[in-house]
């Protein structure tokens, strides 16, 4: 798996994206003529992706020759793992064509209308913590009684969200760098997507994302989390605008940036370098993003330390200002000999 990583000076680095996720099949099997739904997916140790462990139930819509068949029906999982509606819906005997549009969660976090001319879900919002963020996944397929009855119609489910985690590291040994929170800051938070068309329509609307925790994480030379008990972030894909902070330090555009809470001390002697000795107020340092993020697929951001600390947040006193200085280095100049002549006789007479 690549990552992206990105150093932490006093200029924007490069980003490259990661593609990690698959598509999740599930197929529709059928017990004496009733539809129901068995999962084939693969597991997945993400806290937040959808998987055959914690996906517990689905929405479906079903459509007989571009009618509406039945509308967005939960199907639940039984203890023998196949998803079933109460009460039943049959098969058509007469061997007609049935479509499926399915999703998940049950409850997406937006306004979903699957009828016989729409097929969107307006208002989508991830959830404002992180912690509480999930999965959106959906999947489309058609079947007959003739040749699905028996073999089951599969069902192929993809994510449509992008994830974002966040790893952070330093290579310096110098300082000791404590982290105790992150941000994803100012991503299109609100957006409508199509079923059909399989695309999302941005709004207008940004937000702040952030998770903060007591026990702080002691960077080391190896990449570790900064998200916090494990989670990772479910966004709505789009092409991030970066934060300018030369010209625009406050932000006033909402530039899309990844932050930190950060407490740095010298690690011979523990003074204090961050937050400022003359502004304990300055607590997050920020790098700026410009990733397109895509559905489907898990972004993992890895800020490295090791030759710097990125930004002030435009939240903090003094946005922009750089949270660590250039490296310390001396000019040397060695002052040529002087001559200075000093006489002094050998005589041994005695006086």
């Amino acid at each position: 798996m690549k990552t992206a990583s990105l150093t932490l000076l006093t200029a924007v680095a490069a980003l490259a994206m990661v593609s990690c996720s698959e598509d999740e099949p599930l197929s529709v099997a059928d017990s004496h003529h009733s539809i129901q739904f068995r999962p084939a997916m693969g597991n997945v140790s993400r806290a937040a992706e959808t998987n055959n462990t914690n996906l517990a139930a689905i929405n479906v819509a079903a459509y007989l020759n571009d009618q509406l068949y039945f509308p967005v029906l939960e199907f639940d999982k039984g203890a023998d793992g196949v998803f079933s509606s109460s009460p039943d819906y049959y098969w058509p005997t007469d061997d007609s064509r049935l479509s499926f549009t399915a999703y998940a969660p049950v409850n997406p976090g937006g306004d979903v209308a699957l009828d016989a001319t729409s097929h969107v879900m307006t208002d989508f919002s991830p959830a404002a913590s992180m912690g509480d963020q999930v999965d959106f996944i959906t999947a489309d397929a058609t079947g007959y009684r003739s040749a699905n009855e028996a073999t089951g119609v599969e069902l192929t489910f993809s994510h449509k969200l992008s994830q974002i985690e966040v790893l952070a590291k330093t290579d310096n040994e110098n300082y000791t760098f404590k982290v105790s929170g992150v941000r994803i800051a100012q991503p299109v938070a609100k957006a409508d997507y199509d079923f059909n068309a399989d695309t999302w329509t941005l709004g207008t609307d940004k937000a702040v994302y952030e998770a903060t925790y007591d026990t702080p994480v002691v960077l080391t030379s190896t990449a570790a989390s900064v998200m916090g008990d494990g989670h990772s972030a479910m966004l709505i894909p789009q092409q991030l605008t970066a934060w300018d902070n030369v010209n625009d330090s406050t932000n006033t555009a909402k530039g899309a940036y990844l932050a930190v809470k950060l407490e740095v001390a010298t690690a011979a002697t523990g003074v204090t370098v961050y937050p400022f000795p003359s502004d304990a107020d300055c607590q997050w340092a920020a790098i700026p993003i410009d990733t397109d993020w895509q559905p489907g697929k898990t972004y993992i951001y890895t800020l490295d330390f090791t030759h710097g600390g990125g930004y002030v947040d435009p939240h903090d006193p003094q946005p922009g200002k750089p949270v660590l200085g250039g490296p310390i280095r001396f000019t040397v100049d060695v002052a040529d000999w002087v001559a200075e002549n000093v006489d002094q006789t050998m005589s041994t007479s005695q006086k």
